[in-house]
């Protein structure tokens, strides 16, 4: 197995010379987000600027608390956006994975991105995603350490899928994949978390940047995280 600073230089060797498009296939999902949410917000702010009443009556001061709307309005949100980002960010790591084996050479941003769109791709994210999040959930309801372990547990659940999937041209199933995950990162579950951390520099500067860095980024800590599974050991 590589060290992080090998598989960090083998993402950068790979997205030389396909920075532009790699920008691009992020910036198509970014550009949606903040499409839905316009879609979404203005409609919305437009009503409760002619209904200042509903707003106030709607305000934290008169949140329920005995039935905790705000909580779980806010957490179905947020699972909500993170299956959306799951589908995106899926795309973008197996279209990393095709090039880094040389089964791909060109990136096509309005294309590649929405691979997990299409059969039988979509369901298969869309139920590993909900699977996990479970699992994740209620590893999590015993200490927030076990959640964090279980989330790098499961963390190659759709490269693995995708793997068998093109090796094979049979649906694996889904709970096959996540199992598979949990095996094949025994023992590597701390060096995928401090490879993590060796982009919080760039988290920072990314920040400074009031996320504009992000653009870039992004697509280099997919290809990373792409070329730690593709050396993670299979046998």
């Amino acid at each position: 197995m590589k060290s992080n600073a090998e598989l960090r230089a083998e993402a950068r060797q790979m997205l030389k010379g396909r920075w532009k498009e790699s920008v691009l296939m992020n910036l198509v999902p970014v550009l949606i987000m903040i499409a839905i949410a316009a879609i979404i917000l203005i409609p919305v702010l437009l009503f409760f600027s002619h209904n200042p009443q509903i707003l106030e009556d709607t305000s934290p001061y008169y949140t329920d608390y005995s039935t905790g709307s705000n909580g779980s309005s806010s957490g179905s949100s947020g699972f909500i956006s993170g299956l959306i980002s799951a589908f995106f960010t899926v795309a973008i790591g197996w279209t990393f994975l095709d090039i880094l084996r040389g089964k791909k050479e060109i990136i096509r941003p309005f294309k590649d991105v929405f691979r997990t769109f299409r059969a039988p791709y979509a369901l298969a994210v869309l139920v590993i995603y909900l699977l996990t999040a479970i699992f994740k959930f209620l590893w999590t309801l015993l200490f927030i350490i076990p959640g964090i372990i279980k989330n790098y547990s499961y963390s190659q659940s759709y490269f693995i899928y995708y793997d068998t999937y093109e090796e094979t041209g049979q649906t694996p199933r889904y709970l096959d994949s996540i199992t598979a995950s949990r095996h094949l990162m025994d023992g590597f579950k701390a060096k995928l978390f401090f490879l993590d951390l060796s982009f919080i520099g760039w988290h920072v500067l990314s920040f400074l940047t009031l996320g504009i860095g992000y653009l870039w980024l992004m697509p280099y800590i997919y290809a990373t995280k792409a070329a730690f599974y593709n050396n993670l050991p299979k046998d």
